[in-house]
């Protein structure tokens, strides 16, 4: 994996900072979970990938971030600046919120002096302002993962990776943070990558959806998303919106035989 400094990575232009080319995953004990997958992610790109459970979308992004290595094909990175958010907003329970969103720029030795203004100000983007003393245990479950956010957010991320991390949240919840996520995506101009078992989730949010097959993961299609960012919510309520949420389910039902 190649991974050249962001100067590089802007010096190259329209380059993507994430391209899979080709990629395969065949695990030790000879489970093949991906076959043949090209995706690239640009900046100010916002790509969800949807599939059957198994497929292997989370062992995407774990290729992606270097936690795994690719079987086959190649997969270039070109920032060392990621943001992870996983499903578990994976707090630690003895942190207050300041602390906890402190943890990632503290591992990274950043002195306090610069690393308690940017957790500050990440806090304030999220919606967290006020509740710097709370315990993970004192906050809903959609506080959490904005938390959670917020925590990557202080890496300031060229490149964020989301494995599914609203899946656990009510609807309404899930609906809020969506518009949250496009709005910190509008500002801070970063390339999204994003997975998800909501097939509107995927639309709502993305400027490309990428539809995978059942294992071993193959791409079956991509759609690009027409509707301008940030979304006006009252689009999911549209025909257009449907028709396009109805592709993609069609897509991923054929996918899955």
């Amino acid at each position: 994996m190649t991974a050249p400094s962001p100067t590089a990575a802007r010096a190259i232009g329209d380059a993507p900072l994430v391209d899979f080319q080709n990629v395969a995953m065949k695990f030790p004990n000879g489970t093949v979970a991906l076959s043949g997958v090209d995706i690239t992610v640009k900046r100010g790109e916002f790509v969800t990938v949807v599939g059957p459970s198994g497929c292997g979308k989370s062992t995407l992004l774990r290729i992606a971030s270097g936690l795994e290595t690719a079987s086959e094909g190649t997969v270039t990175v070109s920032t060392d600046r990621i943001g992870y958010v996983f499903q578990d907003a994976t707090l630690l329970a003895w942190r207050d919120v300041q602390r906890n969103v402190e943890l990632l720029a503290e591992l990274n030795n950043q002195p306090i002096r610069v690393r308690r203004p940017k957790a500050n100000a990440a806090i304030e983007l999220v919606g967290l302002k006020g509740f710097e003393k709370h315990l993970p245990k004192q906050l809903s479950g959609g506080m959490k993962m904005r938390a959670s956010l917020a925590r990557s957010l202080t890496l300031d991320p060229e490149l964020f990776l989301f494995d599914e991390p609203f899946g656990a949240l009510d609807e309404i919840t899930r609906e809020r943070l969506n518009d949250e996520l496009i709005q910190l995506f509008v500002r801070e101009g970063f390339a999204g990558m994003f997975i998800t078992h909501s097939v509107s989730e995927a639309v709502y949010l993305s400027t490309k959806v990428v539809v995978m097959s059942g294992r071993p993961g193959a791409i079956v299609k991509t759609f690009d998303v027409p509707f301008d960012m940030p979304r006006d919510p009252d689009i999911r309520y549209t025909p257009e919106f449907a028709e396009l949420v109805g592709e993609v389910s069609h897509a991923l039902r054929e996918g899955h035989h």
